[in-house]
This record gives C-alpha cells, structure tokens and sequence, in this order.
C-alpha cells in the first residue's frame, strides 16, 4: 500500500508539471485510460477499469478493486500556410506569406485511477490531463516585437471522486464530482492591444492560474443478456479567470470546461468477442471565450478583447461518434480496435485566431492489447493515429479574396499501462 501512494504522488506531481498539447476532439481527448483509448474511445457502456468513471461514473460499479496506471507519449504536427502577400493598405493586417511548423511535438502524459467496491457501493478516484491547446511558432506570427515566437500553452489537470451504487445486478448509478486545475499562457498577440479591453494583460504575461469545479452523473444498465446500454452528462465546469489575460479572453479571462454528454451500447456476441458505440456532443458554444466569432468589425464598434462579447476561437459544437472492439484471445491476451469521427469544430471564417489553436482532427484509428499476468496483474498497451487534416479559409482582416489561411494537423500516442 506504500509503494501505491509514492506511485500515486509521483503520477500526481508528473501530471500537474506536464504540458497538454492534445488537440483530438477539439480539445478533449479521444478517450481515457488504456483500454479505452485502444478501442477509439467508447466506454459509455462498456466499463473496462477504474478509469471507466471518467466517461461514465456508474460503470465502476460492476469493476469490483482495481489500481490502474498509464503513460502516454503524445505527438502532435501542427502547422499554419499563409497564401498570398499582404495588402499594405490602410486598416489591413496581412501576414507574411509562408508555412511555418509547431515545435514542441512530443509530450509525457500520466494518468491514474483507483476503484474500491463495498457490497453495493462502489468509490473511485482518477486523476487525469484533459488535452489541452499547444504551438510554439519560432517566429513572429502576428508581428510582435517584443518576443521571438508565437503560441499558447492550455494545460488541465482533473481530480474525479466518484460515488456509484448498484441497484441490482443489471442496472447502477454513479456521480462525480470534478476538480479542475488548468493554466494557460500566450505569446507573441500584443500587436493586437489596441483591440484589446486591457492590453496589460494580453499577452507575454507568464502562466496564469485557475480552479474550479463541476460535476458528471451516468447510469448503466443490461436491458439484454447481451446487451448494455449506458449514458453520462458532465456539466460545464465552472473555472477562475484567467487574470493575467483578461485582456484576451472574453468575460475579462473566462475560460470555462465545456458541458458533454456521452451514450451508447454494447453488445457482447459471445465471450470473447464485444462491440461498443458510443456517441458524444461537446458544447463549446457554451464557453464565450472558445465559442465567440472573430469579427473585426466589432473592433470598430467598441467590442474589444476581454469584454463579455469580445472575439474568441469562433468554435461550434462536435459531436463524435466512437465505435470499438475487443476479442479475448485466450492465454492471457485481450486485443482492441477502435475508430472515432468527429466534424472539426472551425468555421472557414475563423482561421485568424486558430492559427494559435488548430484543433482541426476528425478521424483516430486505434488499435491495442492487454496481457494478463499473475495474480489479476495486467499490462495494456494503445497507440493512436489523428489522420491528417487540412481546413483553410481567408485572413479577415484583409481585403476579400487577398489571403488565404490554411491550418493543418496530424498526431500520434502511444501508452503503455499497468492494472494490478
């Protein structure tokens, strides 16, 4: 039991210093824990370990103890192509032509989650990295003299405690609450402070600092002998302001966690073979300062950067639709397989400002295995591929038909995991 605790702190203390670069439905990952990261992400109604609570809190209820731990290696490419040369003319703000890549492409991502089952009640803890937004452009994007490079760094930690009970053998309920620790810090944007409400606190500032708290309730429950079917609602998770970028962020630093819910099935079409689907919606339209257009028009009007209504990412609402396998091979084997796809959530119009933040992937094929080992000992494994994907629209703030923005991005995890 020690030697779980010092695991658990080290696991703690990587997690709170590691740097989210995720960007796969939009900003969330494309699943949680090993084994359901190798499936592509559905989990809803397929409960696999005591990091299941993270997508559905009642499904650790039929888990019984576990211990699960996981390292990630993530690698994003991430890039932005500016098509046609700037105007000059009076009022514009043209970017020089060119494609420059993101460095900062490889990043160590923890995660843990214990569960513990008392009769009918069930107590799970996880602790986890929510992805995030990362670039890091060498060069000055947005003509900022004051600094070399260009870029954001979004990093989010979660604590969920999770209470689920079992109504009966077939149906359970479970509740988590959420607490929220995120940090964030920009680059390279103060040639925008004179669009902003308080160009003090719009860019270069360092890291700024948030807390918060929110909730997610689910249920499972077998309506069939072979058949699972399993719901989850996260509501929005209400974070501190950011306030050394009050002046970039709408509602002077706001940066909310989106709400989600998530549903699906599973069916299990023998012992060794399952099949599982999930589907889930992200309401980034909830948060102003993701969900915002970009419109320099209303700089003209007094609508600056940082006010309640000012500019944001211009992001819409995904939803994402996950489907998986797992067939037990006999001898210890589990292999997995998974696919997920999920419409990008950037409009054409909105390339300006998500140059800094490209989370443009639609499609991940996973694969993965676990091995059992001695005493209900387990090693899993998942890797992940983001098919690369490509969106371009015009730069707003040139004359029509001047520039062009392209935004483009691929990646690649792999993890390695232990259950005991």
């Amino acid at each position: 039991m020690k030697k779980c605790k010092q695991t658990a702190t080290g696991i703690l203390f990587l997690l709170m210093i590691t740097s989210m670069a995720m960007a796969t439905d939009g900003y969330f990952s494309h699943g949680y824990g090993t084994k359901h990261k190798a499936m592509g992400g559905p989990g809803v109604a397929f409960p696999l370990n005591s990091m299941s609570s993270i997508t559905n809190p009642a499904g650790v209820a039929f888990l019984g103890n576990s211990y699960d731990f996981g390292l990630a290696l993530f690698s994003p490419s991430r890039q932005y192509t500016i098509v046609g040369n700037p105007s000059m003319q009076m009022g514009t703000f043209g970017l020089t032509p060119g494609t420059i890549k993101s460095k900062s492409n490889y990043f160590f991502i923890p995660s843990l989650g214990v569960n513990r089952s008392y009769g009918s009640n069930t107590y799970n803890i996880t602790i986890y990295g929510n992805g995030g937004m990362n670039t890091d452009y060498h060069t000055q994007t947005y003509y900022d003299a004051s600094v070399s490079s260009t870029g954001v760094d979004l990093s989010q930690l979660f604590v969920g405690l999770t209470y689920a009970r079992r109504i009966n053998e077939k149906h359970a309920v479970g509740l988590s609450a959420i607490i929220a620790y995120q940090r964030f810090q920009a680059k390279g944007v103060l040639s925008f402070g004179g669009f902003s409400r308080d160009d003090n606190n719009l860019s270069d500032m360092g890291y700024s600092n948030s807390l918060g708290l929110g909730a997610r309730v689910g249920y499972t429950g077998k309506i069939l002998p072979q058949l699972t079917v399993g719901a989850a609602y996260q509501t929005k998770i209400f974070m501190g302001e950011f306030k050394q970028y009050a002046g970039l962020f709408a509602e002077q630093g706001d940066f909310d966690i989106p709400a989600n819910w998530t549903a699906g099935v599973a069916y299990n079409v023998n012992d060794a073979l399952s099949f599982t689907f999930d589907v889930k919606q992200i309401f980034y339209s909830g948060i102003k300062s993701v969900s915002n257009p970009f419109v320099p028009a209303d700089f003209q009007n007094n609508i600056l950067l940082g006010d309640n209504n000012g500019a944001g990412f211009g992001w819409e609402d995904m939803t994402v639709f996950k489907l998986g396998t797992q067939w037990q091979k006999g001898e210890g084997w589990t292999w997995r397989a998974g696919y997920s796809y999920g419409q990008q959530p950037i409009p054409k119009e909105e390339m300006m400002f998500n140059i800094l933040a490209p989370g443009v992937i639609e499609q991940h094929l996973t694969f993965g295995f676990s091995k059992a080992l001695a005493n209900k000992h387990a090693v899993n494994f998942a890797a992940m591929f983001g098919f690369a994907k490509e969106i371009s629209g015009p730069n707003p703030m040139e004359m029509p038909n001047q520039q062009t923005i392209k935004l483009k991005m691929s990646q690649m995890e792999f993890e390695v995991g232990y259950s005991l």
